[in-house]
């Protein structure tokens, strides 16, 4: 198995005779990802390898309006590639780094992407733990040690309540005492 990550924002997992290329798309920019497919299909071709493009499927994880939003369908050699909602992820004795990168990027986001906005505070303790079996489950599959879901929620605020307090013109720099977290603690000290 090798890993490279020929541009900073894709990652080329090996293994066997499978590859997996896995871009991270931001602001609708796709270029890096559309051209280091184009760089595997043609290093392929350049090494005798068959590219089986009927096996070959395309995932995009994000919230359904990004996933759905203006993406145009990936072609190799001329070829629509299949689109799936889902498939299983199997370890496949993959580096533990790449499944973390992998957690970190998709699920982690998705489970976090508005963590303060929608209180985890005031989340039931059965929704609490059915998050925090979301990140086990990650960190069984990556072997790795993942913060918990308090502790993010934990880290967003004071990250949050750290630029209010540094943006003199925000209403809310003044009121430290309304700012709590989970446990009832401040969310920062004046």
């Amino acid at each position: 198995m090798t890993a490279w990550p020929p541009n900073s924002s894709n990652t080329i997992v090996k293994f066997a005779d499978d590859t997996t290329v896995i871009g991270l798309i931001t602001g609708d920019d796709e270029t890096a990802y559309r051209e280091e497919v184009r760089a595997l299909t043609s290093w392929c071709q350049d090494n005798n390898l068959h590219l089986n493009v009927s096996k070959t499927k395309e995932l995009i994880v994000g919230l359904q309006e990004e996933a759905e939003r203006g993406t145009r369908p990936l072609s190799i050699n001329g070829t629509t590639v299949e689109r799936v909602n889902s498939f299983r992820l199997r370890r496949l004795n993959m580096d533990s780094r790449i499944l973390c990168s992998f957690y970190r990027c998709t699920i982690e986001r998705i489970l976090t992407g508005c963590i303060t906005a929608c209180l985890y505070s005031s989340c039931t303790a059965l929704n609490r733990k059915a998050l925090q079996r979301v990140v086990k489950a990650a960190q069984h599959i990556t072997r790795t040690e993942l913060p918990s879901m308090e502790d993010l929620y934990t880290q967003r605020c004071r990250k949050k309540a750290t630029k209010i307090i540094k943006d003199p013109s925000h209403p809310a720099t003044n009121c430290s005492a309304c700012c709590r977290l989970a446990d009832g603690s401040a969310a920062f000290e004046p």
